[in-house]
């Protein structure tokens, strides 16, 4: 005949077995449990440039731009950044474009860095006026707070024309009442070795400077939208 367990084996085994069910589960979701993903960023910062700001000649990582979205990452972690930058791009080619970045990135603040091709191009300044007024206009109209970064041209093109293609951001700044960074390459225009071989592109060794010095005048712009957005 054969023996049965007595109700005492019978509760240490029920015992020792629910021990061992609640010891899997917890190891299990140890390892198991993801890690905290950041929510996505809630403001966008746009910049449209040409290939001073794309990263010409180098990842674009380690362009000013990417540095600044780093940057900007660590310290305001609800923004992002679009890089709408092309090389090669002239003032023309932004005011096409900038109706369409504005309507589908609704960003916060637009910062814009063209004129440079447009110059050595020869453009005539009332053309580039008018083009870079319409980027300007477009992104105020959905709201945007706007940086215009300045460019300056050799000084082979001509008195009159150096000076006014200054005097074309200048006058454009005061009119629409935007901050205005009077010249990209102020940190490194005149250190050659800062330039690739082409004479025209900053090297990635310099992009932390001219990101430092962009940053030191989109900073503000920064905190005050993100004071609207908390009023």
């Amino acid at each position: 005949m054969t023996r049965r367990p007595s109700p005492a084996t019978f509760l240490r085994t029920g015992l020792l077995l629910a021990w061992l069910l609640a010891l899997v589960p917890l190891q299990g979701f140890a390892q198991s449990a993801p890690a905290a993903v950041p929510p996505p960023p809630t403001r966008t910062l746009l910049v449209m440039g040409d290939s001073l700001s794309a990263g010409y000649g180098m990842a674009a990582s380690e362009g000013w731009v990417g540095l600044l979205a780093d940057r900007l990452r660590e310290r305001h972690p609800d923004w992002g950044v679009v890089n709408a930058s092309i090389s090669g791009e002239t003032s023309a080619g932004g005011s096409a474009r900038v109706v369409d970045e504005v309507v589908r990135h609704r960003p916060a603040v637009v910062v814009i860095a063209l004129g440079a091709n447009d110059g050595l191009r020869g453009l005539p300044l009332r053309e580039m006026r008018r083009n870079l007024a319409r980027m300007i206009g477009a992104s105020q109209f959905v709201g945007a707070d706007v940086l215009l970064v300045g460019m300056r041209m050799p000084p082979n093109l001509g008195a009159d024309y150096t000076r006014g293609f200054e005097g074309v951001y200048r006058d454009l700044a005061e009119l629409f009442d935007v901050e205005l960074l009077p010249f990209l390459l102020e940190p490194v225009a005149l250190d050659r070795s800062s330039f690739q071989p082409d004479n025209l592109h900053p090297t990635a060794q310099v992009q932390p400077a001219l990101r430092d010095h962009v940053w030191r005048s989109l900073a503000p712009m920064i905190e005050r939208a993100d004071a609207a957005i908390g009023d």
